[in-house]
């Protein structure tokens, strides 16, 4: 039993010695000129060895420090596929969500905008302009109660036509 672990331990450190003898390629030009690539050159050629890389490159750091999710890392399986598929489609969703919110409220201010320049016309018109008290009987805006409620009303335009 311990020979057959002692075995199994060699075997292995064999098996990773040799993947790294593998990814070794050596170049070097023949007799003709002509440039040969192989694991055993001749012996006395000049010989110009390429290495495979054994892994992929370290992603690279950005500004702060956190590695670059951007790095290709080979291609994607369909579950990868899907999972960015339905990230994009959440974030698209989550655009059109805003800007629906963002037209929303500018078509709000736009409408408050021209309701606070009707009433200021109103005011500036010189018409007479009545209201109803708490009793619910008429009355008509005095001189000095126009002027009030213009001056409202141009300080609501100006809030609201920004």
């Amino acid at each position: 039993m311990r020979n057959m672990l002692v075995f199994v331990i060699l075997a292995a450190a064999g098996a990773a010695f040799s993947f790294t003898a593998q990814a070794q390629i050596k170049c070097w030009n023949d007799a003709n000129g002509k440039r040969v690539c192989g694991d055993v050159p001749p012996p006395g050629a000049k010989i110009t060895t390429i290495r495979a890389p054994a892994a992929p490159p370290p992603a690279t750091a950005s500004k702060d420090g956190a590695a670059d999710k951007d790095a290709k890392k080979g291609p994607m399986t369909p579950a990868e596929r899907e999972a960015e598929y339905r990230k994009r489609q959440a974030e698209a969703q989550k655009a059109a969500e805003k800007a629906a919110l963002e037209e929303k409220n500018a078509q709000a201010k736009r409408e408050n905008c021209e309701r606070a320049s009707a009433a200021l016309r109103q005011f500036e018109s010189g018409q007479r302009i009545q209201r109803t008290n708490a009793q619910g009987e008429r009355y008509y805006l005095d001189d000095a109660q126009l002027a009030q409620e213009a001056a409202r009303a141009r300080q609501e335009q100006q809030e609201a036509c920004k």
